[in-house]
């Protein structure tokens, strides 16, 4: 391996795993916050990618009917959580959240069908229909579970993933699909080519970063979310809604999610069950991250990318394998590290 060699896998590896910080940040976000292990935040993927590259070929995407369904279903169980306090203030409320904006977006879609709209706007209609179901999302399957064990959630969250996988491969089929680079320029640095896209990887990664560091230090509903994350029973006491923190959770989940399938689907194919092993991959950060530290799951998921493109050049057939056999040595120190818990005895 020569030093030309070694520059393209970096550069690689680091572009990968800035879009395995972005999930891997959106995973420890919604487990902190809900308790949820997000398993379809791989799906989140693949319906923003997917529906953004069906837009840009002028195609008409599931996944906006899919968002009004899922508004009317939370609209429904909206009204009958508050049956015993309704007025015309909250049914107003909800209606227009639930009901009004998926009806706008999938006009909006319907609109702009077989035109071939600009790269601007389907990306920015991509993100609102994914925004839309990750927030009904929560509404129709967590929220009513939000007490329940880590177990529970977990199956739940088991069982989302392989419906929101099989309605993709009913909305975009089994045939992968790429979409427009969202910047075309592109320079030469040295022995090394940076694309728009590459580029544009780098910056919003940044971006979001910085952005979740402004939120949850300096607005009230990101102070409202650590304070449900430190302590939930506590966060209600003080007069926080869970429920709504568990909403701008996913809300944001589902659009990091999304945001991340827009920019891999340019660079590579994607199909309907790609975004699965690429949730894993962010997972993995999350994991190494203890499910707790921001900065540390960031770095974690760069250092996932960089040994995710050295195995890809000198074992490509094991590169899945080397990745998530780093759980292993994590897990293991973990392990040794916690204390010992005595087992319940009948």
């Amino acid at each position: 391996m020569n030093t030309t060699i070694l520059l393209f896998l970096l550069q690689d590896g680091i572009t990968n795993g800035a879009i395995y910080a972005l999930l891997g940040l959106a995973l420890v976000l919604v487990f902190a916050v809900t308790r949820v292990i997000l398993i379809p935040q791989g799906e989140f993927v693949t319906y923003g990618a997917l529906t953004y590259a069906s837009l840009a070929s002028g195609q008409m995407p599931g996944t906006a009917k899919l968002a009004l369904a899922m508004g009317i279903v939370a609209f429904v169980f909206d009204l009958f959580a508050a049956r015993k306090a309704l007025h015309g203030r909250l049914i107003l409320r909800t209606f227009l959240t639930n009901i009004v904006l998926p009806g706008i977006v999938l006009a909006a879609i319907l609109y702009f069908a077989g035109q071939k709209p600009p790269v601007a706007i389907s990306m920015a209609l991509s993100l609102v229909i994914v925004a839309l179901i990750g927030v009904s999302l929560y509404r129709i399957v967590f929220q009513p579970l939000a007490h329940t064990s880590v177990l529970v959630l977990l199956i739940a969250s088991v069982g989302v993933h392989l419906a929101l996988q099989g309605l993709g491969l009913l909305f975009f089929g089994a045939e992968g699909q790429r979409g427009p680079a969202v910047l075309s320029t592109a320079f030469t640095l040295g022995a090394l080519r940076f694309t728009g896209q590459s580029i544009t990887v780098y910056g919003i990664t940044i971006a979001f970063i910085v952005g979740l560091w402004l939120f949850f230090g300096f607005t009230r509903y990101g102070k409202a979310l650590r304070a449900t994350a430190v302590n939930r029973l506590g966060a209600r006491l003080a007069g926080i809604r869970t429920s709504l923190s568990g909403q701008i959770a996913f809300l944001l989940a589902s659009v990091i999610g999304a945001l991340s399938g827009i920019l891999i689907v340019p660079i590579t194919t994607l199909y309907y069950d790609s975004g699965f092993l690429i949730g894993l991959k962010g997972f993995v950060a999350a994991i190494i991250g203890g499910l707790v530290s921001y900065p540390l799951t960031a770095i974690a998921a760069l250092f996932v990318g960089i040994v995710e493109a050295f195995s890809s050049f000198y074992a490509s057939n094991y590169k899945e394998v080397i990745v998530f056999m780093l759980l292993i040595p994590v897990l293991l120190l973990r392990s040794l590290a916690a204390p010992a818990v005595e087992e319940e005895k009948d």
